[in-house]
């Protein structure tokens, strides 16, 4: 692993913290930020988890 996949695959991990915070957080019918900006976190993070945990495999395997 190089530092560059290290660091995709750890903002990936905080990417997904986030979702599921942000899940938790709509299901419990009160967020703390406002149902709006924890949406707007949720819609985010899906897609931008994703991308980074792509990113870091294929960084791992061109560095192989």
């Amino acid at each position: 692993m190089t530092p560059k996949s290290g660091l995709f695959l750890m903002t990936s991990c905080i990417a997904a913290i986030a979702a599921v915070g942000s899940v938790f957080e709509l299901s419990s019918g009160h967020p703390q930020l406002g149902t709006t900006v924890t949406a707007i976190i949720l819609a985010a993070s899906i897609p931008l988890g994703g991308f980074l945990f792509y990113a870091a495999v294929r960084d791992a395997r061109a560095n192989q």
